[in-house]
């Protein structure tokens, strides 16, 4: 009689949140399929379901309650992690058939949960065959990377809750995030993002011990980091991108400016700058230096033109005056930046914005943001425009069909233009063959507020 083999348990999952938790749903899966366990890509075909939530705004928290509640709707089998974790009595309040609640990058725990929800079935025979536990899976595509070296943080933010969600700051050693870029690029990544909730402060809490990496001394620094991974190279013999994210601007940002002029690393920061008025910066417990980082933005600009800045801000903080407001217009003014992202104050349940006085009315909050969303529309629209008819580099991230005349268009985005947040660059008739995660050189014939539009240069 013929033994029959189990089929493999299968695993959904819905992540919700930034990058940093979409890494600890890749992670988290990877584990998974050493373990035996296969993907589902639906609700129907899955023994459990898991929903890594973001609990950061009370906006946040209902999506990822929706989702929860999707989930059990869909499959009825739900394990619930990530930052509204630590929420576990009000999501099983209103979700009392959830089979687990775990928190923030608590991997152990959900691997745990889903053993004991879908225990693995591959039988006595398919345990002895080799899990593919160093495939880790990807939930981007394949061209670029997240790559996270710490987590947690060690600001006291008024507005934020982070440090109570994801704990103090805690530093990947260096070899260790230097061993997973290396393995990232030798698989096919093109362009790595740098993530962490302070990037600036990577290794502060490891007191930036040092580390052997191939045959030198490194420390868990910033620079350090950044400067080693501008020395990777892709299969091709390519220079990878190399963006960096969440970065704080304290005094030795101004080291790395330097290696993006080198081209090692993309001429990219992303920096939360918040607010620019000294008052709302006190009030926020964040850094009140503006007139420096005005200075430092200029003297960057000095050392590498190109360099891209994005940065986002909060409008409506409780006691931001109309004063306050309108230097932080003038600021942006002379600041300039790139990219800008804004967002009314929403109070989060623990932060210590809740308690402030002078909370401003929705209605001036409204009216605020669409203020700073055109000021920097604006300015968005002038550098884009000054782009056209120059040629810049740009790397696809999505091909399309040929249409009816045999065109195939193209979706790309320059060094400026991280994915899913920033701009793209919009590309018609381009070579057959052309695929994502190609490094192309673009001739801009257009720009719109946000957008650049061309055509691959001709050599």
């Amino acid at each position: 009689m013929a033994l029959e083999i189990p089929s493999q348990r299968k695993i959904g999952m819905v992540s919700l949140g930034c990058p940093k938790a979409l890494v600890d749903s890749e992670r988290i899966l990877t584990r998974l399929r050493a373990d035996g366990y296969a993907m589902s890509a639906d609700y129907a075909g899955a023994d459990v379901v898991l929903v890594n939530t973001c609990g950061f705004l009370d906006s946040a928290k209902e999506e990822s309650l929706s989702a929860i509640g999707e989930a059990i709707a869909e499959n009825g089998r739900v394990i619930v992690t990530g930052c509204m974790g630590n929420e576990a009595e009000a999501i099983r309040a209103r979700f009392p058939d959830v089979l687990a609640v775990t928190g923030a990058h608590q991997y152990e725990a959900v691997v745990e949960a889903v053993h004991e929800a879908a225990p693995p079935s591959q039988g006595p025979f398919v345990d002895l065959i080799p899990q593919p536990s160093d495939a880790d899976i990807k939930l981007t595509p394949r061209h670029y990377s997240y790559l996270k070296i710490s987590e947690g943080c060690n600001h006291a933010c008024a507005f934020c809750i982070i440090p109570q969600l994801r704990g103090k700051l805690a530093s990947r050693r260096i070899d260790a995030v230097l061993r997973e870029a290396e393995k990232l690029v030798t698989a096919g990544t093109k362009e790595l993002l740098v993530i962490s909730q302070d990037t600036s402060a990577y290794g502060v809490d490891i007191r930036h011990e040092e580390r052997m990496w191939k045959d030198r001394s490194l420390r868990a620094h910033m620079t350090d980091l950044a400067r080693e991974l501008g020395q990777l190279r892709t299969p091709q013999g390519e220079t990878p991108w190399v963006r960096l994210h969440y970065v704080y601007p304290y005094p030795h940002v101004d080291a790395v400016i330097p290696l993006m002029a080198e081209g090692l690393i993309t001429p990219y920061l992303d920096i939360p700058f918040q607010h620019a008025a000294p008052s709302v910066l006190k009030a926020m417990k964040r850094p009140a230096n503006e007139a420096k980082v005005l200075e430092r933005i200029k003297a960057w600009r000095e050392v590498c033109p190109d360099i891209a800045i994005r940065s986002s801000f909060v409008v409506g903080f409780p006691g931001e005056t109309e004063a306050d407001f309108q230097y932080l217009l003038d600021w942006l003014d002379e600041a300039q930046l790139d990219r800008v992202g804004a967002f009314r104050f929403e109070p989060v349940a623990g932060a210590a914005a809740n308690d402030l006085p002078g909370q401003v009315p929705e209605a001036v909050k409204e009216e605020r943001y669409a203020r700073i969303m055109e000021k920097t529309e604006a300015i968005s629209a002038a550098k884009l425009q000054a782009k056209v008819g120059r040629t810049i580099r740009a790397i696809i991230d999505e091909v399309g069909e040929a249409d009816e005349d045999g065109d195939i268009g193209a979706t790309g985005r320059s060094e400026a233009d991280a994915p899913e947040i920033d701009g793209a660059v919009y590309l018609r008739n381009v070579p057959a063959g052309t695929k994502a995660g190609d490094f192309v050189d673009v001739l801009v014939e257009e720009a719109d507020a946000h957008d650049l539009f061309g055509v691959i240069a001709p050599r």
